[in-house]
């Protein structure tokens, strides 16, 4: 049996699965929180303290600025509104489930997506750094022999990322729904006594967890790749000369 949503236009059925439902849904809210955000910052006062929703938004963003600068250097400041806009869908649709929804991140398909971007990430900004030859190059060291190898070990990385994020998210709901089913046997009054801890773990726990591991291994993987500020600086001296 298909869960999700149908739709019937003519003679097609469209067919459009809870986990891209919660997607569409997470984004569209997360997209609307921007901009009622956006604009209680254009009408507050900078000389005062920000209170209530806009002392949350200065805390997340200052925390994702201090991890990109400890995690890639303050050089590579510029990634940090993209991992802070991945870590703020992570949360939601790892937490999703709280509210009954089909977490998106329990849906392989999600968290390749999101992998992939963090591939061709890696890969754009270390040519961008490295230029093509060093970018390369670096497939043939320490030895020309080891290219092979090199090559299958930087295509693991978006199966790895993915999996460990797809593996927890659905192996917690998986736990939760025999959790219930097996409480629902013995009796359905101590289901909340016994669920709600659980749920701590498994959703809330593990959720930020993973966002958490996800965010830390992309930002990894994409500075792992790249020029140093010396390295960039001396390319283009030489280019100039």
């Amino acid at each position: 049996m298909k869960r999700g949503i149908v739709f019937h236009a003519g003679d097609k059925t469209i067919w459009l699965h809870e986990s891209l439902f919660t997607t569409f849904v997470i984004v569209i809210v997360l997209g609307i929180l921007s901009l009622y955000i956006h604009s209680k910052i254009k009408k507050a006062d900078f000389k005062e303290k920000p209170t209530g929703l806009l002392h949350i938004v200065e805390i997340a963003v200052e925390a994702i600025n201090n991890l990109t600068v400890q995690t890639m250097g303050e050089h590579n400041m510029g990634f940090a509104p993209y991992m802070l806009s991945l870590g703020a869908f992570l949360v939601c649709a790892n937490l999703s489930g709280l509210l009954g929804f089909v977490p998106p991140t329990s849906d392989y398909n999600v968290t390749l997506a999101l992998a992939l971007i963090t591939f061709a990430m890696i890969h754009f900004f270390s040519v961008k750094t490295k230029g093509i030859g060093g970018y390369l190059k670096q497939y043939a060291e320490p030895i020309a022999i080891l290219t092979p190898i090199n090559i299958l070990g930087e295509l693991a990385n978006p199966v790895s990322l993915s999996f460990r994020l797809f593996g927890n998210i659905l192996s917690g709901m998986l736990i939760m729904s025999l959790v219930y089913q097996g409480l629902g046997l013995i009796s359905k009054f101590i289901i909340p006594l016994v669920a709600w801890p659980l749920h701590g773990y498994f959703d809330v726990f593990s959720g930020v967890l993973q966002t958490f591991i996800f965010l830390m291994l992309s930002m990894t993987y994409i500075n792992s790749d790249m020029a140093s500020p010396e390295e960039i600086a001396e390319r283009k001296a030489k280019k100039q000369s």
